[in-house]
């Protein structure tokens, strides 16, 4: 019986993870987003090219600034967020993923800033 019931659960398990995609990663948030870049032009973000990059480790980024629609905006409005500190630490991710030989995102200003 237990064998059974085993069998029935692993089924089920297994129906659920092809049919939701995964059931244990999930991109959360906009697909792509544009993020305010100041005097230099705006910034294109692909987050889920992000998301996948960092395999939706959030928190690689967000211990920046909660999770939610214009928080960023919101925090500088506020001063709570220091400016040039969200293009820092992408910078940062950037080059640390180069210096290291893998896939990284650009590091010069106007490969971001173009919008």
């Amino acid at each position: 019986m237990h064998k059974i019931v085993l069998w029935l659960l692993l089924g089920w398990f297994c129906m659920i993870a092809i049919t939701s995609g995964s059931i244990f990663s999930e991109n959360l948030g906009m697909a792509d987003m544009v993020l305010e870049g100041g005097s230099t032009g705006n910034v294109p973000f692909p987050h889920h090219k992000h998301q996948n990059a960092l395999n939706n480790n959030c928190q690689n980024c967000h211990y920046i600034f909660p999770q939610e629609k214009g928080v960023i905006a919101k925090l500088k409005q506020e001063n709570t967020l220091k400016k040039k500190s969200v293009m820092n630490s992408c910078q940062a991710c950037h080059r640390d993923l180069a210096s290291q030989g893998k896939a990284s995102g650009p590091t010069k200003c106007k490969a971001c800033h173009s919008i």
